[in-house]
């Protein structure tokens, strides 16, 4: 079954492609806008040593642009994947089913709630646990990387 998402035009999406349409439309901005502050974090200086070398414009960000805008977004994106972790369950409300549906289904059927509820929880738990242990170590990684490099930050 598919519902119409902008009927005016007629187009018309199942609720899994709505969700991932609308938490996709929804994160990426959310991503743009911390690439956008971590390049505009990078020093004017650094803009016109790179353009006083004549290096390419590919140059120029591969080499001296990224490596200095990247690091100081990762935690940032981190906090945005731990977000999406718990803000997926969301798209139930437009017809995906979900872990809470199903805990909650089991709990009216056997009039138990807190065990389907934990389970749930330490599902999410088990998912973004491990993701936030690995953000620390690229946080860590490339902190201590670009420390090396450059005595600017």
């Amino acid at each position: 079954y598919a519902w119409p998402a902008i009927p005016v035009i007629g187009v018309a999406l199942n609720p899994f492609a709505a969700a991932i349409l609308g938490l996709g439309i929804h994160f990426s901005t959310y991503t743009a806008e911390v690439y956008r502050s971590g390049i505009e974090s990078v020093d004017k200086g650094q803009w016109e040593a790179s353009t006083a070398l004549n290096l390419s414009n590919a140059q120029k960000w591969r080499h001296i642009i990224l490596p200095q805008a990247i690091p100081p977004t990762i935690p940032m994106l981190g906090n945005y994947l731990i977000i999406m972790f718990k803000e997926v369950p969301l798209a139930s409300t437009i017809g995906v089913v979900a872990m809470l549906h199903l805990a909650n289904d089991y709990g009216a059927q056997y009039y138990k709630y807190v065990e389907p509820l934990t389970v749930v929880a330490l599902f999410f738990l088990l998912l973004s646990y491990p993701s936030a242990l690995l953000i620390n170590r690229l946080e860590k990684k490339y902190n201590r990387r670009f420390d090396k490099k450059t005595a600017t930050f």
